[in-house]
């Protein structure tokens, strides 16, 4: 997974809107409201560098309201060296607001620094006279807000007055904020002092401004982005970052989380310097064991005991350069760029030592061996490296950590021995490519597992050699390779295995079970459920080891049944495929082979999202989710993502949708069947709200998709979205083809799943052109085959495309019943985008019928339904049948037509919006707008507006 890519010349560097100080926002807002009633209140805002008080003030600027004036001062490095520096500053600001003379009087008054009597008196007649200076402007032009900056390196005299004016503003309309770094505390600081002064005797209130966690993290990226972020990324800005905003902003400027900004580095690099040398030489030592690290191991990597480090981990400590996490003997650098920076400046010969001293430390500490085979390779010991790496990767795979296993794979095969058998070397990149898979990172896993197979075939073993190809079938499938390339990469080690020089009984009966297998999974995923069938045939006549405890049989078998489960279920053998599907899934999950239980749960939830058993589909869809998400196989995780987002959109939940596709789409980039079903849903969720450029876009991109895997369920759908593009743009022949060439593709393979709503959008495209006769042999065509299947969420199609053709032919009576059963069963099945047609529809016919009020009924829940969803383009349909069914007949001389453009008038749609919906040319739209004004005599259609709204009330 890329995380790098965001260029910084394209960035934004500052997010629009404020992320996670909702609760700081709302405390100062309180306090605001006090200080305008009168009990004014000094509020301190403390955090580290780069956490956000300066934003936070300004956010708190803009939230409040009712002030009438602003007092702003900031101190400066080395502002402690500046007797009244903030004071100075406050100054500048009231001569800059027009208070020339209260800012002359604070001026004059510090220069002179007090008259009279011994040094301490004189302070104190200094700070008193200055505190009610500042009262008075604090205290004058109604409500008042003052905001202080970085009074970490305030003097102490403007810090003295401070406190003194702290005494008094209770009696004020004045709320200041005050910000200062938490990390400039140090006990015994003129600072430190002041501050607890002031909270301890209850003069302010401190509030601290902390870091994000990982989700505002991520909020605080995609507002600054204006995108949706793949979560691999996000993890890792969030651990680069620390969930600090500064840093969070300046590493998306930088365009990589993996370099550690020029500004950042620069002050790590100064803190670095002000350490004594025995610091600095333990913070290298440290920052080369890691982010985190243990005092054994560091004191083993000096080559010292553990009393030899107290005053250099002291030292560090006190200047937060690390943090103690636990009981004195383990630590954390503050910052992971405080110590990626100081090991990158580190000189390499002096770090590959250090490395090697640590490899060493660890092993006597008794480490992971991911930590030891780090260090290893990077003090430059492959040898050593090698076998540290291949066993904490098996380790990391055992239990589930899928992305640690990769790199610790890819450690290994880095740093093996080059006399490595051909076999283990082939077993190495089989292992890589496993974890790769898991990850999703589809590319590369298929490339290893290429390389795996032909160094097993130079070593001589076709079988082991053959055992593999379904797993790269698997991997190719998810970079889009077409289905003939990847069924002859069965065939091909199936004719090997049968070639002369190999003998059958040194061929184990699982490898061709597991071919046969595959070839059955490549079938059905394009429906061709005959073939599929037949290879699944043929793999459950193998006979197989009838051992519970063999965990690769169970592990082949899970497959197979998800495999033939899901050829059931569409072929029309409902029940007994659902329970197959499900029995995989337990069987799988209590033997423990995750990667074909993740699968089953692929082809189950996959299933019933396209079977329209959308209820299945979302509990099992959110099972799999749950799954795949604790045991780290992303890939089937985002491909669930992906038809959750599906289910959501036809259940009209479309903001949901829109999250979950635009989710998927980021984090799913190894995989293109995720891509692919995440633009479908874009797409389909495009041409709904009336979106028709970005419709085309993300429809046309699914199709060329679907072309070049030549798998009818990827093409299918984005054809259909087309098609109904097409329609709603007024390209009804278009819409034809792209339907005709749909039907073709369904008839093949007698595929009714995804033809069904081809059923529907083809008998509207043809009465679109008129051509009835047309549309009812297309409806036949189509019934046919999905009547034979029989499967229920399809059904109500033919009812729907029935009550079209009648309406088309004017028998309303018959149309009013076919529709109402058509509506009936899409809500059965929670089909949104149908059932909202199907009103749409009944309401044309009843409005025929001479029943207005049951129009004005159906139209009026049409709209309600695509109101809910923000299906725009099918709004505007409800609205134009409800005006014409709810205006009484004979009112005005208007034509049907002509109801249904003022209708949309009435709705604010443009002349564009109004063609689209009625499938009619802009310029005709403009004629019967002309005709309207005409008949009403009206000039501005404001007035067709306020007459459509006088009509409908009256006909109510």
């Amino acid at each position: 997974m890329p995380t790098e890519g965001f260029s910084a010349a394209e960035q934004i560097r500052i997010s629009p809107v404020p992320v996670g100080r909702d609760d700081l926002l709302a405390l100062a807002q309180r306090r605001w409201t006090a200080a305008v009633a009168g009990t004014g209140h000094l509020l301190l805002l403390a955090g580290e560098a780069g956490i956000g008080k300066t934003r936070l003030l300004d956010d708190i600027s803009e939230r409040l309201a009712g002030i009438e004036n602003r007092i702003s001062a900031s101190a400066f490095r080395r502002g402690t060296e500046i007797v009244g520096g903030v004071l100075l500053e406050l100054a500048a600001d009231l001569r800059r607001s027009g208070d020339a003379a209260a800012a002359e009087r604070l001026r004059a008054m510090i220069f002179a620094g007090g008259e009279g009597g011994d040094s301490a008196r004189r302070r104190r007649v200094l700070v008193t006279d200055l505190a009610d200076i500042v009262l008075e402007v604090f205290g004058r032009n109604g409500p008042t807000l003052v905001s202080l900056e970085d009074l970490h390196w305030a003097d102490e005299l403007s810090l003295d007055v401070l406190e003194r004016v702290a005494a008094s503003l209770k009696e004020t309309h004045a709320l200041v904020l005050a910000t200062y770094r938490t990390e400039e505390l140090f006990p015994g600081t003129p600072l430190r002092q002041w501050r607890d002064r002031l909270v301890g005797q209850r003069l302010a209130e401190e509030a601290h401004v902390r870091r994000l966690d990982r989700a505002k993290t991520a909020e605080l990226a995609e507002a600054i982005t204006g995108t949706v972020l793949p979560s691999v990324y996000l993890d890792q800005l969030y651990a680069r970052s620390d969930g600090i905003p500064l840093h969070v902003e300046e590493l998306i400027a930088a365009g990589a989380v993996s370099r550690v900004p020029g500004s950042v580095a620069e002050a790590v690099m100064l803190g670095r310097g002000a350490l004594s040398p025995r610091a600095r030489s333990l913070v290298d030592a440290a920052a080369v064991i890691g982010r985190s690290f243990d005092i054994d191991v560091l004191a083993g990597t000096v080559g010292e005991s553990v009393d030899d480090l107290d005053t250099g981990l002291t030292e560090l400590l006190d200047r937060q350069v690390i943090v103690s996490t636990g009981d004195g003997t383990n630590f954390d650098f503050r910052h992971a760029m405080i110590r990626d920076t100081i090991y990158e400046s580190i000189p390499p010969s002096r770090r590959r030592r250090l490395h090697e001293a640590a490899g060493v430390a660890a092993i006597v500490a008794e480490y992971c061996y991911a930590d030891v085979s780090d260090h290893y390779e990077r003090a430059n010991l492959p040898d050593i490296a090698y076998g540290h790496a291949l066993f904490a990767a098996a380790d990391a795979a055992r239990v589930s950590a899928h992305r640690e296993a990769a790199t610790l794979y890819e450690r290994a095969r880095r740093t093996a021995p080059s006399g490595l058998a051909l076999s283990e070397r082939a077993d190495l990149h089989a292992h890589l490519a496993s974890e790769l898979a898991a990850v999703d990172a589809n590319e590369e896993a298929a490339e290893h597992f290429a390389t795996a197979i032909d160094l097993h075939r130079t070593a001589g073993d076709e079988a082991a050699a053959a055992a593999l190809v379904p797993r790269l079938m698997a991997a190719r499938h998810l970079v889009g390779d077409p289905l003939e390339t990847r069924v002859r990469l069965a065939l091909d080690a199936l004719a090997r295995l049968n070639g002369p020089d190999i003998d059958p009984a040194s061929v184990p009966p699982l490898v061709r079970f597991e071919l046969f297998a595959a070839l059955a999974a490549a079938y059905m995923l394009d429906r061709r459920l005959y073939t599929a069938m037949e290879y699944g045939t043929n793999a459950a006549a193998i006979r197989l080891p009838n051992d519970p405890e063999d965990v690769a049989v169970t592990a082949a078998r899970v497959n197979l049944n998800a495999t033939l489960g899901s050829l059931m279920v569409f072929s029309g053998r409902m029940e007994e495929g659902w329970r197959l599907l499900e029995k995989a899934i337990t069987t799988g999950q209590k033997a423990g082979v995750e990667a074909e239980t993740a699968r089953a749960f692929r082809m189950l939830g996959s299933c019933a999202s396209v079977l329209v058993e959308y209820d299945r589909a979302e509990r099992w869809l959110d099972q799999g989710l749950e799954y795949t998400e604790r045991t780290e196989r992303w890939n089937d995780h985002h491909y669930l993502a992906a038809h959750l987002a599906h289910v959501c959109w036809a259940r009209g939940d479309w903001h949901r949708a829109e999250h979950e596709a635009r989710r998927a789409l980021a984090d799913g980039r190894g995989g293109i069947t995720t891509r692919v079903t995440a633009l479908i849903v874009l797409g389909y969720l495009a041409v709904g709200r009336g979106d028709t450029d970005e419709a085309h876009a993300v429809l046309e991109e699914a199709r060329a998709i679907g072309e070049h895997m030549n798998e009818l369920q990827r093409l299918s759908p984005a054809l259909w979205g087309l098609a109904e593009l097409a329609l709603h743009e007024g390209r009804a022949q278009d819409a034809v083809a792209l339907c005709d060439r749909a039907l073709r593709d369904s008839e093949r393979v007698g595929d009714a799943a995804y033809l069904f709503p081809f059923l529907v959008t083809g008998v509207r495209a043809h009465l679109a052109l008129h051509a009835v006769t047309a549309a009812r042999a297309w409806s036949a065509r189509c019934s046919t085959i999905i009547s034979a299947r029989g499967i229920p969420g399809t059904l109500p199609a033919i009812d729907h495309a029935e009550g079209l053709l009648a309406l088309g032919e004017t028998h309303w009576v018959q149309a009013r019943e076919h529709l109402e059963s058509a509506r009936s069963g899409w809500e059965d099945h929670h089909r949104f985008w149908e059932a909202a047609e199907a009103s749409i529809d009944l309401a044309s016919a009843l409005n025929r019928s001479r029943r207005g009020r049951e129009a004005a009924a159906a139209a009026e829940h049409a709209r309600a339904l695509a109101q809910g969803a923000g299906a725009r383009a099918l709004e505007l349909r409800a609205d134009a049948l409800g005006v014409r069914s709810t205006t009484a007949s004979g009112i005005a001389p208007l034509s049907e037509r002509e109801f249904e453009v003022a209708g949309l008038i009435a709705v604010g749609a443009t002349n564009k919006e109004i063609a689209v919906t009625l499938t009619i040319a802009p310029k005709t739209v403009g004629a019967h707008v002309e005709h309207i004004l005409a008949k009403l005599d009206a000039a501005r259609r404001s007035e067709i507006a306020a007459w459509v709204a006088e009509h409908r009330v009256e006909s109510r």
